[in-house]
């Protein structure tokens, strides 16, 4: 793919902060930013129902545009106030703890010179603060909110991007809705899939349309110590399932399980093959755990959709007036 940006096209970048506790990671993003190689536009942190936190964020950047989350508490409500507060032809999203490598905008805005192309989403990488944990898989670095083992390795049409690293052009993700509400994380409840649900939402709204991974783009993506632990897999595992089977309520299940189809017959595998070759038996054990508890999530969801549905008493028709 053509690597020059365009320069014809304008770039707006936000920002979604929730806590005080993630200053430091904050600061770093909002650096990253301002030190690529084209500065955007303009640059807007989204700040979701943390008062403190804009109040310090307005004192501490006067340059940056700070907002308030004007929808429901949560990741999507704070998205969707980003989208609608910018004005370039491209909006790109970089996470509160993600620092951008500094050509990032020029590898995102170079996607765009084609104009069958809606979004263009990039490589996370984790950055363990305390290093990777020996038995943790790179298949399932989605669970720390980073790109996993088994995405395209040079530039391609994909499904969906990560949400620490993704753009669109802001008039279709205007156009589309934004992002759900009843998706998304709120807070450090490890809920997710809402960009899953608005690319495929994009996708259905223009099917000659392409969505473009380019792995040249990067990010880096903290993963503190409380994320490399066993209990946070187990949890974020279970709240992909349960995220998934409202997605599939959403869209169907063909267009939302595609590529977890793909991922389960192809990518677990063959991890789970390379980690018994090497006699890596907690790595192995950790990639049939974490599938078969998304698989117990996904379930549990699905049938508690059943059951809400079954539960709703069926609409009779009205009277004719006599």
């Amino acid at each position: 793919m053509n690597t020059v940006p365009d320069t014809h096209t304008s770039l707006s970048v936000v920002i979604c902060a929730y806590t005080l506790d993630r200053w430091d990671d904050l600061c770093a993003a909002v650096d990253s930013v301002r030190g690529q190689h084209r500065p955007p536009e303009e640059l807007v942190l989204v700040v979701d129902h943390c008062p403190e936190l804009a109040r310090r964020a307005e004192q501490h950047w006067p340059g940056v545009r700070v907002v308030r989350n004007e929808q429901r508490r949560g990741l999507s409500g704070a998205r969707n106030t980003g989208v609608r507060a910018v004005r370039g032809d491209v909006v790109a999203f970089l996470d509160d703890d993600a620092v951008a490598a500094p050509d990032w905008a020029d590898r995102l805005l170079a996607g765009y010179r084609d104009p069958a192309v809606l979004g263009v989403g990039g490589l996370v990488r984790p950055r363990w603060e305390t290093g990777r944990p020996g038995w943790f898989p790179g298949e399932f670095d989605w669970v720390v909110g980073c790109s996993y083992r088994g995405l395209p390795e040079r530039p391609a049409m994909i499904r969906n991007f990560t949400g620490a690293n993704m753009s669109f052009r802001r008039v279709e993700a205007v156009a589309a809705g934004g992002f759900r509400l009843d998706l998304g994380r709120i807070g450090t409840r490890p809920v997710g899939c809402e960009e899953t649900e608005f690319c495929l939402r994009l996708a259905a709204r223009h099917p000659q349309a392409q969505l473009r991974y380019d792995p040249a783009a990067v990010v880096h993506h903290h993963v503190p110590p409380a994320r490399a632990t066993w209990a946070y897999f187990r949890a974020r595992c279970y709240a992909e399932g349960r995220s998934k089977a409202v997605v599939a309520r959403h869209t169907g299940p063909r267009p939302a399980l595609a590529s977890e189809r793909r991922y389960l017959r192809h990518t677990l595998p063959a991890a789970v093959l390379r980690s018994l070759r090497r006699a890596d038996l907690r790595s192995a054990g950790a990639l049939c755990a974490g599938a078969g508890i998304t698989l117990l999530g996904y379930t549990v969801g699905r049938a508690a959709a059943l059951l809400s549905r079954s539960s709703v008493p069926a609409l009779r028709p009205a009277r004719s007036p006599r």
